[in-house]
C-alpha cells in the first residue's frame, strides 16, 4: 500500500515540477539566469548580487547544477542538426533535473536517515506528499540545492558515528567537499550542520586522520570555488590570473556574511521580528505536520540540525520560509504520526488538505502565467508582433534569458502605481521617431481593475489588441483587502485569475 501512495505522490512531484509556477525570482536570477547568458550567449539581467564590487553569489555551485547539463543538453542538441537549443527546452531540461535531483537525491537521504523500517516508510511517504517536496525542490532555488547538501551532510555525520571504530576517512573526505559546496552555495549552510560539528568532536580526537581528510578535501573544494569565482568576476583584468588570485581573490561567502551583518542592508530587502519563523515560515512549510513535532521518535541528528538552522537563522533580521528549507526533510524524517484511529485518520485528512492546497497555489498559479509568456514573445517573429519593447506591469521580474537573445526591450514596472504605467506606456509610444505608428507591448495581471478602467476611457485614442492570455496564474501581490474587502478580493484574485499580453498602440484616426 505505501509503494503505490509513494508512486502516486511521485507522480504528483513530476507534474508540479512541469508546471511552470513561479515562486520567487532567485528562482531564476540566482542560477539559470546567469549561466544561460555565459553557455548560449543569451541577453540575460545580472541583479546586484552579481554586479556589486563585492559580489556575494558564487558562481562555482552553478556550474555543476546548471551549467554541466545545459553543455551537455547542447551537444546533444547540435548532434541532431538544430543550431540553438530553444529556451523553452533548456527551461523544462532543468526542471526535470531538479525533480531527478530530489527523487534521487532527497528520497535516498531519507531512506539512510531513518534506520526503522516501518519508521523509514511513514518518512518516505510524508517527505513525498509535501507541497514543498512538489514545488520548492523542482525549482532551480539554491534552498534546494542546499537541502540536498544539509541532507547529505546529515548522512555522511551519521555514517561517521556509527562507524566510530574506524577512521571513515571517505566519509570525511565527502563531508568536507559538501560543506564547502554548500558554503559557496548558501552561506546559511552552518546553520544546519553545526550539530554535526559538535558531534563529530570526540571522533576526530580520537581519529585525527579523519579530520585531516576533511579539512583537506575542505580547503581544495573551498580553493577550486574561490578560482572559478575570481576567474568570472575579473573578466577583462590586465593582470594575470595567479596574479590577481593572490592579491584581490573573490571570496562570496565571506562578502555574503559581510552583507548581511548589516541592518542597514536587510532593510532593502525587508525586515522581521525574530520570532517570523516560528509563528509564519513554519507553519506555512509544515502545516499539520508542525502540530506533530510534539511527538518526535526520539532525539536525533535530523531533528536538532532542524533546530539548530530555526534558531540560529532567526535571529537574522531578513527572514523568508525558504530559508528553512533543509528543515522540511529534516522534520518529517524524525516526527511520529498519531496512531489512534479517529485522530490519525483527522491528522492525515488535515495533511493532504494542506498540501493539495498549496501543492496547486505555489506548484501552478502562483505567478503562473509570467514564464509561459516569457516564452511565447521569446517565439515570435517580428512579422508576427511589430513589437520591440514590453513593459511588465504588477508581476515578478520575466526571466530575460527565456528570450533566447531576441532583441526585446523588457521593462520591469514592477508594483508601480497605474497612473505611473500609463505614463511610461503613452510616453514610449508618443516618443517614437521612426516611420509609422508604434506598438508597445504590456504584460499585465487579469485581476488588475485599473487596467479595465484605461481601457474602457481611451478606447478612441488607444488600441488595446489582446494577444495571449493564460488563466493560470494568480497575483497575490494583488491583494487589497482593505479598500475590497474579502469577498471583493476573492473574487477580483481568484475569480479574475489570469496573465495578458496587450499591443497597444495609438488610434490610427487619433490626433496627438
Amino acid at each position: 500500500m505505501w509503494r503505490r501512495t509513494y508512486l502516486f505522490f511521485l507522480l504528483v512531484r513530476i507534474y508540479l515540477a512541469l508546471s511552470p509556477s513561479y515562486i520567487h525570482p532567485d528562482e531564476n536570477f540566482q542560477g539559470p539566469e546567469i549561466i544561460a547568458g555565459q553557455i548560449f550567449g543569451y541577453t540575460n539581467l545580472k541583479t546586484w548580487e552579481f554586479t556589486s564590487s563585492k559580489p556575494v553569489r558564487s558562481l562555482f555551485p552553478l556550474w555543476p547544477v546548471y551549467g554541466l547539463p545545459m553543455q551537455m543538453l547542447r551537444c546533444v542538441w547540435t548532434e541532431t542538426g538544430n543550431e540553438a537549443v530553444a529556451p523553452r527546452v533548456i527551461y523544462y531540461a532543468l526542471r526535470l533535473l531538479m525533480f531527478v535531483l530530489s527523487f534521487v537525491l532527497e528520497d535516498w537521504a531519507i531512506h539512510d536517515l531513518v534506520q526503522s523500517p516501518r519508521e523509514r516508510r511513514v518518512a518516505v511517504v510524508l517527505v513525498a506528499s509535501s507541497y514543498v517536496t512538489w514545488t520548492y525542490q523542482t525549482h532551480t532555488f539554491s534552498n534546494a540545492v542546499e537541502t540536498l547538501v544539509v541532507l547529505w551532510s546529515v548522512v555522511m555525520t551519521q555514517r561517521i558515528l556509527d562507524h566510530q571504530h574506524r577512521s571513515s576517512v571517505l566519509s570525511s573526505a565527502l563531508l568536507g567537499s559538501l560543506v564547502a559546496f554548500g558554503l559557496f552555495n548558501r552561506v546559511t549552510i552552518p546553520a544546519f550542520l553545526l550539530p554535526s560539528g559538535l558531534y563529530l568532536v570526540p571522533h576526530f580526537l580520537r581519529k585525527p586522520f579523519s579530520l585531516l581528510a576533511l579539512s583537506m578535501t575542505f580547503i581544495l573544494t573551498s580553493i577550486l570555488a574561490i578560482a572559478v569565482d575570481t576567474y568570472f568576476y575579473h573578466p577583462s583584468s590586465t593582470e594575470s590570473f595567479f596574479q590577481i588570485l593572490r592579491s584581490d581573490p573573490t571570496i562570496t561567502p565571506l562578502n555574503s556574511l559581510l552583507y548581511n551583518a548589516s541592518t542597514t542592508n536587510l532593510s532593502l530587502h525587508g525586515l522581521h521580528p525574530l520570532y517570523q519563523h516560528l509563528i509564519a515560515s513554519l507553519p506555512l512549510l509544515l502545516g499539520p505536520a508542525l502540530l506533530l513535532c510534539w511527538y518526535i521518535r526520539k532525539p536525533s541528528l535530523s531533528i536538532v540540525s532542524a533546530l539548530s538552522a530555526t534558531v540560529i537563522l532567526s535571529l537574522i533580521p531578513h527572514q523568508e520560509p525558504r530559508f528553512l528549507l533543509p528543515a522540511v526533510p529534516l522534520v518529517l524524517s524524525s516526527i511520529s504520526v498519531p496512531r489512534h484511529g479517529a485522530l490519525r485518520r483527522s491528522w492525515f485528512i488535515s495533511w493532504i488538505i494542506f498540501n493539495a492546497m498549496l501543492g496547486v497555489l505555489m506548484g501552478i498559479y502562483h505567478q503562473g502565467g509570467v514564464v509561459p509568456a516569457q516564452l511565447w514573445l521569446g517565439e515570435q517573429q517580428p512579422h508576427d508582433s511589430e513589437i520591440a519593447q514590453v513593459f511588465w506591469w504588477r508581476t515578478y521580474s520575466p526571466p530575460v534569458w527565456l528570450l533566447g537573445g531576441k532583441e526585446l526591450d523588457t521593462v520591469d514596472l514592477m508594483g508601480s502605481k497605474a497612473e505611473e504605467m500609463m505614463d511610461r506606456v503613452l510616453g514610449a509610444i508618443d516618443g517614437h521617431k521612426g516611420d509609422g505608428p508604434r506598438s508597445i507591448g504590456l504584460v499585465a495581471p487579469r485581476s488588475s481593475v485599473d487596467l479595465d478602467a484605461w481601457i474602457t476611457k481611451t478606447k478612441n485614442r488607444i488600441v488595446f489588441e489582446q494577444m495571449w492570455i493564460t488563466k493560470s496564474h494568480l497575483n497575490l501581490d494583488d491583494l487589497d483587502v482593505e479598500e475590497d474587502g474579502v469577498r471583493g478580493t476573492f473574487e477580483r484574485v481568484v475569480g479574475r485569475r489570469g496573465l495578458v499580453i496587450w499591443k497597444v498602440s495609438r488610434h490610427p484616426e487619433a490626433h496627438r
